[in-house]
């Protein structure tokens, strides 16, 4: 479909109305396409599943995209974002330009840019953070590429993350491959600010003088310097849960938080915390049962969705059906 030629159209101004071809409608992409509509744009879902999908193919999503287009990729990292690629890469037309919004990891992202380049496709790649909370609170973007690229889809950008300043909620990093970057440190540190929580938790828990867990947690959810959305994400869940005991201590990781360290051991920075936190996600899955990573657990369920094991080692949904 595509000649190859290096072309680029005229693009919406800042706050016009746009379309945007999403493939991906799982936990978060669905609730993107959500908001993005509720923003007055014009959203073609592609999903696998057809209940959820807006058209049957991913050849039909480009058909219905006036050009020059937008394509959002949000599917899972690895095979299936560079497969969706390759196969947008065959659709497109030069002036295209595509986003991908998963968790790639960033030396992916050099590649697809490099392959969408040569039929004259542009390429951003964008982290995404928000979890299932995004819809309602908006979405902390971190996005890499070229100027003219990331101004072109700064009316998609505006229209995921959270109200007031762009610049408390949105940053364009850097060149491809930075806002992957960016979103993997993210996500180190989050590693690093929940399981300092856990271990809290597990403190407080311990000490027979502390008789109200939950009010403590709660307590310093206002005004203290350890404030945060994660701390209210895990007064929320043992609220929903005391003691935390319909969860086991097993814990998953995504795999940013282990590429975070592998950057830390390329830079040279002494990245303790992070890759502490890391380790001990490691430890959970061996049978010794922890507190603190209980409340690790808990916490991807409330800010992501991220399935769980229960108390006997089954695995949980973000609904509470065994999956």
């Amino acid at each position: 479909m595509s000649s190859g030629r290096a072309v680029r159209r005229s693009a919406p101004t800042e706050g016009t109305s746009m379309q945007l071809g999403l493939v991906g409608l799982g936990k978060m992409g669905a609730n993107m396409r959500t908001r993005i509509q509720e923003a007055g744009h014009q959203v073609v879902g592609y999903d696998p599943r057809p209940e959820v999908s807006d058209v049957g193919t991913l050849a039909d999503m480009v058909a219905a995209l006036d050009a020059p287009r937008a394509v959002w990729v949000m599917v899972p990292s690895g095979d299936p974002t560079r497969t969706t690629i390759a196969q947008l890469a065959e659709l497109l037309e030069p002036g295209d330009v595509v986003v991908d919004g998963g968790n790639s990891k960033y030396s992916d992202d050099l590649p697809n840019s490099e392959l969408l380049g040569g039929n004259g496709v542009g390429y951003v790649d964008c982290g995404v953070s928000g979890g299932v909370w995004g819809l309602r609170n908006g979405y902390g973007l971190m996005v890499g590429g070229s100027d003219d690229d990331v101004t072109r889809l700064m009316p998609i950008f505006d229209a995921l993350r959270p109200p007031g300043e762009r610049a408390d909620g949105f940053v364009h990093a850097g060149p491809v491959g930075a806002g992957h970057y960016a979103k993997m440190v993210h996500n180190g540190v989050e590693y690093g600010l929940m399981h300092a929580y856990g271990e809290g938790y597990e403190l407080l828990s311990a000490e027979p003088l502390i008789t109200d867990v939950e009010g403590t947690l709660r307590a310093w959810t206002t005004g203290t310097v350890v404030r945060s959305w994660l701390l209210e994400l895990l007064v929320r869940a043992l609220e929903e849960d005391p003691g935390l005991a319909e969860i086991s201590d097993y814990t998953t990781d995504s795999g940013e938080g282990r590429w975070t360290v592998e950057e830390a051991i390329r830079h040279s920075v002494p990245a303790n915390v992070i890759s502490a936190a890391l380790f001990a996600r490691f430890a959970s899955r061996q049978d010794q049962g922890s507190p603190a990573l209980k409340a690790v657990s808990a916490l991807r369920n409330q800010f992501g969705g991220h399935s769980v094991k229960d108390s006997s080692g089954r695995s949980v949904g973000e609904t509470g059906t065994p999956t």
